[in-house]
């Protein structure tokens, strides 16, 4: 029925579909309608046989199959919008120098070079060896304790270079020059005094360096215990390396398997235990936003209950019976300070909570959402839901779990006033996080 008007012309359609197929009369055959110019050679070989041979409906051989149609996209009128690269937080203050590496560099030549001329080349490779075992041990358990908001990567290289190179090497330098200039020769005191004042000194050193030139990575307890704990992972790698070594060339195997067990089974979180104390005093002056001076006096305090802690694991093995001291003594430290750090997580996902529920109350997130970004279980439950949706979506749940975590950590450090970059972290996260729900949530 025609509405009365003039009819409105046509728009051409940008999409011209293909022509259709030339239909052939059932009583023609392809071969009737139009000669092949195709002439089958001459096979003169007696093990060719008429499959070997050239089809003549075209395709290479009678098992290719005929590819099915497909037809072209529609032209787009325009050029497509593209999604723009998502922003990143700032790295200035939560990352060091490249530089620091380069040293670490050379200082790790140098010390390459002192293991093989004390120890020899296979004994330095047999106890570099058995040393990463405890190391992987201790790595492992610090990647649990920083699950909750995992630090730089860098920063976390640092650390472990820090105590396995710098740290071993100073301490070195220094016992040398103690042993010429005051002929220090007592085993006793250098284990139970001299060891865990040169040593913890050194590692804690690193520990305030990160604190220094990553201010906005050092949150708060749990940053100084991890910082600490690799730190003396580090420390405690190099050295063990030492005394593999050393016990490989003056007792074999035998002394060898004892000297592992001890350090490397018995005692792997020892060092990392030691220097996480000086890690948490200075932690707890980054959750005030303290300065530089104060996160110095408070290492300071830290560093005496660590050298305490050291002098006191050296000292029953030097004077007491090892294994009553360390199952009466060093297990009972070792489970008060997993339940600590036990204690000190919950207070980390308290605050994470507390924080994106500002942004709940907001719009940016909802209350369920919180729910699964600020709680172990909410959490789990997430990941499970994201690894049934299509394509497996966990590695986008991980991200959006990720940037929530850290977004609540730029919140508390804009506060408490400590961090004039958190504003432009804060944009970032926010535009992270939201382009990553729409693509959980994509069909």
């Amino acid at each position: 029925m025609s509405s009365g008007g003039p009819s409105q012309p046509q728009q051409p359609s940008p999409y011209a579909p293909p022509p259709a197929p030339v239909q052939i009369p059932p009583q023609q055959t392809p071969a009737q309608q139009m000669p092949s110019p195709y002439v089958p050679p001459q096979y003169s070989s007696p093990l060719s046989s008429p499959a070997a041979r050239p089809s003549v409906t075209g395709y290479a051989s009678s098992l290719a199959q005929p590819t099915p149609y497909t037809p072209p996209a529609p032209v787009a009128p325009s050029p497509a919008e593209s999604l723009p690269a998502l922003p990143v937080p700032t790295r200035k203050g939560r990352t060091v120098s490249l530089w620091l590496f380069g040293v670490l560099g050379f200082l790790l030549i140098a010390l390459v070079g002192y293991f093989v001329w004390a120890l020899g080349s296979f004994a330095s490779v047999v106890g570099l060896v058995l040393a990463l075992i405890p190391l992987t041990i201790v790595f492992l358990g610090v990647r649990l304790i920083d699950r909750w908001e995992p630090e730089p990567k860098r920063l976390v290289a640092f650390a472990i270079a820090w105590g396995a190179v710098a740290a071993v090497g100073l301490t070195l330098l220094v016992d040398t020059a103690l042993t010429l200039l005051l002929d220090i020769r007592s085993e006793d005191f250098t284990a139970v005094v001299q060891a865990p004042i040169v040593e913890e000194l050194w590692k804690g050193l690193g520990v305030f360096l990160i604190f220094l030139l990553a201010r906005r990575a050092f949150d708060g307890p749990v940053d100084g215990i991890v910082y600490g704990a690799l730190v003396g992972a580090g420390f405690a790698f190099t050295e063990n390396i030492q005394y593999f070594g050393v016990s490989l060339i003056e007792g074999g195997g035998e002394q060898l398997t004892v000297t592992f067990v001890v350090r490397g089974l018995l005692s792997p979180f020892a060092h990392a235990m030691f220097t996480a104390i000086t890690g948490f005093a200075i932690g707890l002056v980054a959750r005030r936003h303290g300065s530089a001076r104060a996160a110095f006096g408070a290492g300071g305090v830290g560093l005496i209950g660590a050298i305490l802690l050291h002098a006191l694991w050296n000292g029953s093995a030097t004077f007491a019976d090892f294994f009553g001291l360390y199952f009466t003594l060093q297990v009972p430290l070792f489970i008060g300070f997993i339940l600590c750090i036990v204690a000190l997580r919950r207070e980390e996902a308290r605050l994470t909570r507390a924080r994106l529920e500002d942004y709940a109350a907001a719009g940016w997130f909802t209350p369920e959402e919180v729910t699964m970004l600020a709680t172990p279980a909410g959490r789990k439950v997430g990941l499970a839901w994201a690894s049934q949706l299509r394509g497996d979506r966990r590695p986008l749940m991980r991200a959006f779990i990720k940037d929530a975590t850290e977004l609540a950590a730029v919140r508390q450090r804009a506060i408490t006033g400590r961090d004039p970059m958190a504003v432009n972290d804060e944009r970032a996260l926010l535009i992270r996080t939201r382009a990553t729900r729409a693509a959980l949530l994509a069909y």
